[in-house]
């Protein structure tokens, strides 16, 4: 099995990576949140980010939208506090 490192610091391969953006996350920070890739030397984040690439985010989309990300109802509705 061939693996591409992402991150050497935790052991996070590309297919890894690849899998969390599957599930949802769409920035370095939610990545790292999934699998701590990205927290310690930080030497990956450039990478994590090309791999991500700048297609749409679901999540980012429902936020936009004033739903819920991290919920599975779709039609559920969030009230965003007005800026002051």
């Amino acid at each position: 099995m061939n693996r591409v490192y992402v991150c050497n610091c935790f052991g996070v391969t590309e297919d890894q990576v690849k899998k969390h953006a599957g599930d949802g996350a769409c920035t370095p920070r939610q990545i790292a949140s999934a699998c701590k890739a990205g927290t310690d030397c930080g030497s990956c984040v450039r990478r994590i980010q090309a791999l991500l690439g700048r297609e749409a985010c679901p999540r980012r989309e429902l936020v936009e939208k004033g739903r819920p990300a991290l919920t599975g109802d779709p039609n559920a509705r969030v009230e965003l506090p007005e800026a002051a």
